[in-house]
């Protein structure tokens, strides 16, 4: 059995194994990576025969750090680690899925009220959880101004009530944690992607919002922006933030990850809604909340609808893809979550 993990900005790690009941067997690794001393491969292997094929990914990294940390001389892994290692073990051994083994729907951009797109986030991953839809990428689009903090912000602490009420801009908690996403039509690039949990099986938190991005750093690149992550959850430049990620994990095994962007905010209006604290710039380097836009139209000189459609030919071009689309169903789910839940104040005040 082979499972293969390419390491983002490394190396490309392979395993193959074989088991006998419960325990694995026989282990050997390779790939494009560097190690010194090179007999430390001989280790690595023997740390992961012997353990049970349900070791968990911290648990097989934790057992091949330790074996290297005992020998006599320094070890040196270059352009890989050891949880890209477990990575790929439980590739091996069927606990965890890469990107190929999955087809995926595509969902261009549907221009409605931005509340929707907040109560499909919550629809949708359940569709694919059941088995009713195939994981996806979509892409949002809207046609009024909100305010969509995240699942764990004070609405007092985020926004300005004054400035919300003069600029007509309402306010939504979304289900993933996050900061607050200033939306107006045009003003941003927001998707969402599904996938289920196997894709990210054994990556951590951090390494999962890098990885499942991976794929628009290079759709950046198509257009000409040369992009970063920065730990955790934000997309960056050399001119500065470009954009920041939020995640959840269901527990029906899909994640759902979204992002938004900046294309042309107007970051007065911006700074009129939003209350930016000295204290969450504090580690951002910056003064003002109008140096942390970065729009994409200014490094790009692209149409943001050019843009998107970049990206997602660029998605096309990677994966195994099918154009898809919102069901009636699924709308209509949504228009009662809209109702029900995220236009309540007890959901949107949940913490004051």
């Amino acid at each position: 059995m082979r499972g293969e993990f390419k390491v983002r900005g490394g190396k490309l790690v392979a395993a193959e194994v074989e088991t006998e009941g419960d325990v694995i067997t026989s282990a050997h690794v390779f790939g494009d990576f560097f190690l010194e001393p090179d007999d430390a491969l001989e280790d690595i292997a023997a740390a992961i025969v012997g353990q049970r094929v349900d070791v968990s990914a911290p648990a097989l990294s934790g057992a091949i750090s330790e074996r290297l940390a005992r020998r006599t001389e320094p070890v040196q892994m270059i352009g890989f680690d050891a949880d890209a290692v477990a990575i790929a073990v439980r590739r091996a051994l069927g606990r965890a899925t890469s990107w190929d083994d999955h087809e995926f729907d595509v969902i261009g951009p549907v221009v409605m009220p931005p509340v929707m797109h907040v109560a499909l986030d919550e629809v949708l991953p359940h569709e694919v959880a059941a088995g009713r839809r195939r994981p996806f990428l979509r892409i949002w689009d809207w046609d009024s101004p909100l305010v969509v903090i995240g699942s764990y912000q004070s609405v007092r602490n985020e926004v300005d009530p004054e400035g919300a009420e003069r600029h007509g801009i309402g306010v939504v908690r979304r289900i993933t944690g996050g900061g607050a996403m200033f939306m107006e039509p045009g003003n941003c690039i927001t998707y969402s992607l599904v996938v289920p949990t196997s894709l990210v099986e054994g990556l951590s938190f951090e390494q999962s919002y890098a990885y499942l991005d991976d794929w628009v750093m290079g759709a950046l690149a198509e257009v000409g922006i040369r992009a970063r992550y920065v730990p955790l959850n934000d997309i960056a430049s050399e001119q500065g933030k470009i954009g920041g990620a939020a995640q959840r994990r269901f527990a029906e095994g899909v994640v759902l990850h979204h992002v938004t962007m900046s294309y042309d905010i107007d970051a007065a209006k911006m700074g009129e809604v939003l209350r930016t604290g000295k204290e969450k710039l504090s580690d951002k380097g910056t003064a003002s909340a109008v140096k942390r836009v970065d729009p994409m139209r200014s490094q790009s000189g692209m149409a943001r609808d050019a843009i998107i459609e970049s990206f997602l030919a660029h998605f096309r071009s990677r994966y195994t893809t099918h154009e898809g689309e919102y069901t009636e169903a699924e709308l209509a789910q949504a228009r009662e979550l809209v109702d029900t839940k995220f236009s309540t104040e007890e959901w949107t005040r949940r913490v004051p």
